[in-house]
């Protein structure tokens, strides 16, 4: 016998929220979230299915809602679904458990009635950003924000920096994820100029310009970055 941790109407009305959230979400990884059987979750998707929800079944990929069918849309901006996204990442390193779970739950509630180009921008850029602690520096910049636009709309950026040395010199970048360090942001991207990832400090960013070209995506993941960071740091010491 299963033991949910919900019951079968708030779990349906979730079930509901995770497809409006996801463009494909399997029956494992359902069954996973809700701690029932995969067969639970079979019924469940009939019971919406008979209740009128139009759900879309891809054989071996998964479940996903009829394109066009969700709740109206909310007037959100790229920029402003972004700045939720971002200040996700700030909660999730609060100390207070129901806190996180509260805002948790509402920021996928917000995912789920987004536009679809935006949803899709807005779950890349989640697994594309870390909060990292360095109580060194707060300078302050404003290119966030065209930053986030830009590595999720696979655009290339040309900056012009100044490095800890003060030397100035001009990058094309391909934008690849965004950490903080308390007070600073950190951009890390694919440099042009070097052939391979650098970091660099929003607030020594002097001039930033979103250029109109894209560039691949890429297919390294944030936390394969940050191993590779690490394995390196061993090689050297």
């Amino acid at each position: 016998m299963e033991h949910s941790g919900i019951s079968r109407l708030p779990r349906l009305t979730a079930i509901l929220t995770c497809l409006q959230t996801k463009r494909l979400t399997t029956a494992t990884e359902l069954a996973e979230k809700f701690e029932v059987s995969v067969r639970t979750i079979y019924r469940d998707i009939r019971a919406l299915e008979a209740a009128g929800i139009p759900i879309f079944t891809e054989e071996g990929k998964g479940y996903s809602l009829v394109d066009g069918y969700r709740l109206p849309p909310v007037s959100f901006t790229e920029s402003q679904a972004n700045a939720l996204i971002t200040a996700e990442q700030l909660v999730l390193r609060n100390k207070d458990a129901s806190f996180v779970k509260e805002y948790t739950e509402a920021i996928t509630k917000i995912k789920a009635v987004l536009k679809e180009n935006t949803k899709d921008k807005a779950n890349l850029l989640s697994k594309r950003i870390a909060i990292r602690n360095n109580l060194q520096n707060s300078s302050t910049s404003n290119n966030l924000s065209v930053v986030q636009l830009a590595l999720t709309g696979f655009n290339l950026v040309e900056i012009a920096y100044r490095d800890e040395q003060a030397q100035e010199t001009t990058r094309i970048l391909e934008p690849f994820a965004l950490y903080s360090t308390q007070e600073n942001w950190i951009l890390i991207a694919f440099c042009r100029l070097r052939k391979d990832y650098r970091t660099f400090r929003l607030d020594r960013i002097i001039q930033l310009q979103t250029l109109s070209e894209k560039f691949e995506p890429h297919k390294m993941s944030l936390a394969e970055y940050f191993e590779l960071c690490r394995i390196k740091s061993q090689a050297l010491t």
